[in-house]
């Protein structure tokens, strides 16, 4: 990866009318959100990209579903990033009818600042 020259996730236009860039860590950032939010089977090239975690959203939230949740979410990044970002942890919280998911990770790329963890928390569920 070279030094924050990447295409913003989502596209985008930028201030100037051009496709906005961005910086190593939005781009690993915007990554990790891409697994997490794509279903398997939307990407016609890659039919087993992504996580599915979006079809939990519907499902009871429980002990069961957040432990098959950190499993489901843990393997699909490693899968998918494991040459771009170590993932530390992933923290699956059933509060109610919501479900808290929390990605820990650090960058393992040049540019970034390799080395400090990173997290991303995703909501999913009925308030």
């Amino acid at each position: 990866m070279s030094a924050g020259r990447h295409v913003g996730f989502p596209l985008r236009v930028g201030g100037r009318g051009r496709t906005a860039l961005v910086g190593d860590e939005e781009y690993l950032r915007g990554l990790v959100e891409a697994v997490l939010f794509t279903r398997p089977g939307e990407r016609v090239n890659r039919p087993d990209f992504g996580s599915g975690v979006d079809r939990l959203v519907f499902a009871p939230a429980g002990d069961e579903m957040a432990h098959a949740t950190r499993a489901l979410v843990h393997g699909a990044l490693q899968r998918w990033l494991g040459d771009l970002v170590q993932i530390d942890d992933v923290r699956v919280e059933a509060v109610d009818a919501q479900l808290r998911v929390t990605v820990s990770y650090v960058p393992l790329v040049a540019g970034a600042t390799v080395g400090e963890r990173r997290s991303l928390t995703v909501v999913g569920g009925t308030p």
